[in-house]
């Protein structure tokens, strides 16, 4: 729940006002709300969102706070061209409990982070782009906490931290004739980030100690191209040029063939380049941050077929992929002390198969399962050998109520030494629209209240519901 969260916002076509309020109680103390207000008028449009999350944690020394805002303004200034900004900013306070092997005590965080943005964009029947800025900031107040012990007492010092990010990003898609689309753009960001311990006991009370005083900036160009060739085929393809000023220049291609056949038969093959530079918040800032961090790089290369029967009542679909990557950022127990580490995967090799399936049963009932299996050449943390998921929606009048079971098995926790986990998952959702005004909700997870972890040492919550209601004028 912390850190700031895309929001994306649904756009009103009419002038009026548009107020929801969503609330929720459940296990471990849980509270959800949020207030959201939407206005147009005319040309202009605006979105003003508050929200308030707390819970106790399924385990102790593990509350959770957070409460933050979203706003947004728009002006269509004609019919071609429109101005947007927006703001949001979160504050949580949050405790780590550590992992069950040795508890900490006094793990504790208090976090600030904002973004905001603006755009113009133009929309045209032949192009449209558009240029945005965007600038997003965070405060960090970290207590690392401590095992009790003899040897440990409570820490000397406090981690603080402050960073930023801006950037803009320049792009302009053309069509130039039937079937044809090109995208090019531009994209330039600056990355600045400060650390530093205070110490509020110890020898050292009443000072600080610098860690780390960074920047680094990137610019990239691409350029993407989608061509249809007659009904039947549609060609895809695309490069970016990626310079770091800590890393230096990367090439990002990707390409794609997607065949339209009858009988609405979907044949696709896709080939595409990954890659991502560590930012210094996971190199330098607050923990569990890593200097030696590499950059992040993959080959994914994926064979698909979908196709739809039954007047499009029943679709069902297999996708082959595999994956050839490298330095992936994951964050692991610390292998050579207590908490957690950003660290690079080192080489990995995936392979595997995804099956699904759905069908729409009558106008009240439908049916919707998929299954997967993973080949890993070398383990990956939390990537489970075989997932299965099978699930139920009901949709009558005012009811709507969706159950599924999910079962997991092979799902690596650790990887050195090898500890892998197998369960079953069952969730249910319902909810009744009492009025035009009032929808009331209900939710429950992992209600066979099975005993199972991600990542080692951090067990998951039993059996836990909520209910609340949803309110709309």
């Amino acid at each position: 729940m912390g850190g700031v969260i895309n929001i994306v916002t649904r756009k009103m076509h009419d002038n009026g006002v548009n107020t929801n309020i969503h609330m929720g109680y459940g296990s471990y103390n849980t509270l959800e709300s949020e207030f959201t207000s939407r206005i147009r008028k005319g040309r202009f449009s605006s979105v003003v969102s508050g929200s308030y999350n707390r819970t106790d944690g399924h385990r102790n020394n593990m509350e959770f706070e957070q409460y933050g805002g979203y706003a947004k303004l728009g002006y269509e200034m004609t019919g071609n061209w429109n101005l947007r900004g927006d703001i949001n900013i979160t504050h949580f306070n949050a405790s780590y409990p550590g992992p069950i092997t040795a508890p900490l005590l006094d793990g504790d965080q208090r976090i600030t982070r904002g973004v905001t943005s603006f755009a113009i964009e133009n929309n045209y029947e032949q192009t449209s782009g558009g240029l945005s800025f965007f600038y997003n900031w965070g405060k960090h107040w970290i207590n690392d906490g401590y095992t009790p012990s003899k040897e440990k007492k409570p820490q000397d010092g406090r981690f603080n931290s402050r960073d930023n990010m801006m950037g803009v990003s320049l792009y302009q898609s053309m069509q130039f004739f039937k079937g044809n689309r090109i995208t090019a753009g531009i994209d330039w960001f600056r990355y600045r980030g400060k650390a530093w311990n205070e110490y509020v006991s110890g020898e050292h009370i009443g000072t600080t100690s610098d860690l780390v005083n960074k920047h680094e900036n990137g610019l990239a160009g691409y350029v993407d191209l989608r061509q249809n060739i007659g009904t039947w085929l549609t060609f895809n393809a695309g490069l970016r040029a990626d310079h770091h000023s800590r890393v230096g220049l990367e090439w990002v291609p990707q390409a794609g063939l997607a065949f339209h056949l009858p009988h609405t038969i979907e044949m696709k093959a896709s080939a595409s380049k990954g890659f991502r530079y560590p930012i210094l918040r996971e190199m330098y800032m607050f923990p569990p941050q890593n200097p030696d961090l590499q950059p992040e790089s993959m080959w994914n290369y994926e064979l698909a077929f979908s196709q739809q029967l039954l007047n499009g009542r029943f679709t069902y679909g297999v996708n082959l992929f595999y994956i050839d990557g490298k330095n992936l950022i994951e964050t692991l127990p610390n292998p050579n002390g207590s908490g957690m580490l950003n660290q690079n995967s080192g080489e990995i090799e995936n392979s595997g198969i995804e099956l699904q399936a759905a069908w729409r049963i009558s106008q009240y009932w439908s049916v919707d399962g998929n299954y997967s299996y993973l080949h890993m050449k070398n383990p990956v943390l939390a990537a489970p050998k075989h997932k299965l998921y099978t699930g139920v929606n009901f949709n009558y009048r005012h009811w709507d109520i969706s159950t599924g079971i999910q079962y997991i098995s092979g799902l690596y926790t650790q990887t050195d030494p090898i500890k892998t986990e197998e369960f079953v998952l069952w969730n249910i959702r319902a909810s009744y629209q009492a009025c035009r005004w009032l929808n009331i909700w209900a939710r429950g997870e992992n209600l066979l209240a099975q005993k199972y972890e991600i990542n080692a040492g951090y067990p998951m919550p039993r059996a836990t519901v909520m209910a609340g209601i949803n309110i709309s004028f």
